[in-house]
């Protein structure tokens, strides 16, 4: 199993999505002789799991069923531990479009954090592509090259524990764009430059507040980089569902009866489109947004090394 070659049969050490429904999914690591629990049952992996498809529909102890998936980034990222805040879909979509990665980029990454952007940073790079992350904080990077090499993409990742800020990426004039999610950007602006390509790398820093992001573009800058701009990007979800509406009476069957002489008192009138029209409903569909959105995650600035 790799979380970028994608395979039919789930296998023994396998990372799996257990799909209970739309709001509720696990990861679990496939273990012969292991069980998980869940509200339906227990989950056997020598006889429920192992050798059988992804996608398959399983039978809990209780009767009640789940649904095996191959795990993706995007299943991984609204299911892993968070061992610090993370990325959503959101905005890893258009980091990944503004940095205009593909397979082969060569990209540099700080900090680590729970490996939300970077598992979805290496399916775009692959299969020739490098990622080089940094994390300042030893447990996370240790397990998050754990978590690489459990997910099959080792080959594809560099993790190093050290300070940014301080030591840069370990890499020179070979990134094709670097990634900044750090408290204090501004300060690692200059070892960015240093690890992008010797011209037209690209550049993105995620920071939660404005003042983080206006000492960013100064030090951006200051060191010659161009095409500076910030995006905020706002998720706005609608529930679709259907509605009926009873039809509203506008006037115009009531003067269209008295000019033609119309009675409905007149037992023979009754069905009339006319009398149907007035009170009925009508059904459709209609877009309502949710009543909670998610708000402000962050700032995404960009910029182009010239």
């Amino acid at each position: 199993m790799s979380f970028v070659e994608y395979g039919d049969t789930i296998k023994d050490g396998d990372t799996a999505i257990v799909f209970l429904g739309h709001e509720s999914m696990f990861p679990v690591k496939v273990q012969h002789g292991s069980v998980t629990q869940t509200k339906y049952g227990v989950i056997r992996h020598s006889t429920d799991l192992i050798g059988k498809k992804y996608g398959s529909k399983v039978t809990c102890s209780k009767g009640g069923w789940v649904f095996i998936l191959h795990p993706t980034p995007e299943l991984w990222t609204m299911n892993l531990p968070h061992r610090t805040q993370i990325l959503y879909s959101t905005d890893i979509s258009i980091i990944t479009m503004m940095l205009e990665l593909k397979p082969g980029s060569i990209v540099c990454e700080s900090g680590t954090g729970s490996g939300s952007l970077s598992h979805a940073l290496i399916r775009t790079v692959a299969p020739t592509g490098h990622l080089y992350t940094v994390e300042f904080h030893q447990q996370r990077a240790e397990k998050a090259q754990e978590e690489f090499r459990e997910h099959g993409v080792e080959h594809l990742v560099t993790v190093t524990n050290q300070d940014v800020c301080k030591n840069g990426f370990g890499v020179s004039n070979i990134a094709d764009a670097v990634f900044l999610d750090i408290p204090s950007p501004w300060e690692a602006i200059g070892h960015a430059k240093s690890a992008l390509k010797a011209e037209g790398g690209r550049i993105c820093s995620f920071s939660p507040c404005i003042e983080q992001v206006q000492r960013t573009c100064l030090a951006m800058e200051e060191y010659g980089f161009t095409e500076i701009n910030t995006l905020e990007i706002l998720l706005r979800v609608y529930n679709v569902r259907t509605v009926s509406l009873q039809i509203p009476d506008l006037g115009k069957a009531a003067e269209d009866n008295s000019s033609t002489g119309f009675d409905s008192s007149n037992p023979s009138h009754q069905d009339s489109p006319c009398a149907n029209l007035q009170q009925g409903t009508v059904q459709f569909k209609s877009g309502v947004p949710l009543r909670e959105v998610v708000g402000h995650t962050g700032y995404l600035t960009f910029a182009t090394k010239s």
